[in-house]
């Protein structure tokens, strides 16, 4: 009789642990109610402005999740202890929209001080950026807390890069839980959004080295992306990831990449690769956007998953930019 309530006791107490551990979408339904209208507003305000922001903030997010998870150690500035993401090489002089988070989170403290954290705040601007775009909208999971270290290391190596070969590319999202479909269905964030020079350049001039530009490259547009980017200009110029709706969220992306218009390698390997098990995802996203959306949310989350802090781990910083 003992032995059978101690058993219940460890499977009840084994299951409240899962559970307190699972993210869930009115995490905050109590709490702070607005949080998702606040984070709406503030970047709504900031479009205005800045076209590309959406794009931004949701590569923030990636950034974050593939790094120790979805902790916002990428929001982190240097300190004496924390050496930050932010100087890592994926992210410096690249990644943008933190003053943005500053406001979302100006904004959200306000309305319920010590609440939300700032992981979360990422993971709902994703949403929103997305949305906003035209793009699908979905119930964010939410319960996320925040670390109280970065790795700037993680983030130099764990990163998928712009100049990877697939296999790489699958192998690092293979590294934190995602499969070829969250591969393929994540890359085509890049339905909006610019990227700099310097990432694509060696695709136009000396692809691996031979002095000649990247065979899938599309003729005309490679003349286009010449006159942007010319051999020894600046490498920080930025053009549009996706040449035909480029502010907008649809699957325009996936037809470019078979017209031989993905901007960087990363993007043009998911087509061009011979044999490759992306090639007939990227023909049905490019023919049926209502499966790119569906598939696309569904990755979301499943990034959004990643290794999150949750119950008494972390923290809610007060400030994004350093822990409390």
């Amino acid at each position: 009789m003992f032995s059978s309530i101690s058993f219940l006791a460890i499977l009840l107490a084994t299951t409240f642990l899962r559970s307190e551990a699972q993210l869930n979408s009115t995490f905050y339904s109590s709490t702070c109610p607005n949080v998702s209208n606040i984070v709406q507003g503030v970047i709504q305000q900031a479009l205005q402005s800045d076209p590309r922001i959406g794009a931004s903030l949701i590569r923030l997010h990636f950034h974050d999740c593939f790094v120790q998870g979805c902790d916002a150690s990428i929001l982190l500035d240097n300190n004496g202890t924390i050496q930050s993401e932010k100087d890592a090489a994926p992210n410096t002089n690249s990644t943008r929209g933190f003053n943005v988070v500053d406001n979302i989170k100006t904004a959200v403290e306000s309305s319920c001080p010590g609440v939300v954290s700032c992981a979360d705040i990422l993971a709902l601007s994703a949403e929103a950026s997305v949305s906003m775009a035209g793009g699908p909208s979905w119930n964010v999971l939410l319960g996320r807390r925040d670390s109280r270290t970065a790795n700037q290391a993680g983030a130099n190596n764990s990163i998928p890069a712009p100049f990877e070969i697939l296999s790489n590319l699958t192998a690092k999202f293979s590294a934190v839980g995602l499969n070829t479909t969250d591969l393929v269905a994540l890359s085509g964030a890049h339905t909006f959004g610019r990227a700099q020079c310097r990432l694509f350049s060696n695709r136009l001039y000396n692809f691996s080295g031979t002095g000649n530009p990247d065979p899938t490259l599309n003729t005309t547009y490679l003349a286009t992306l010449r006159q942007i980017c010319p051999q020894n200009g600046s490498g920080f110029t930025v053009t549009n990831l996706d040449p035909t709706t480029l502010d907008t969220f649809d699957n325009n992306y996936f037809s470019n990449l078979q017209n031989n218009q993905g901007l960087l390698q990363s993007d043009q390997e998911l087509l061009s690769t011979s044999g490759a098990p992306t090639i007939s995802i990227v023909n049905l996203f490019s023919s049926n956007q209502s499966a790119f959306f569906a598939s696309f949310v569904q990755s979301m989350i499943n990034m959004g998953n990643i290794s999150p802090l949750t119950g008494t781990s972390g923290e809610i910083r007060s400030n994004c930019r350093q822990v409390n």
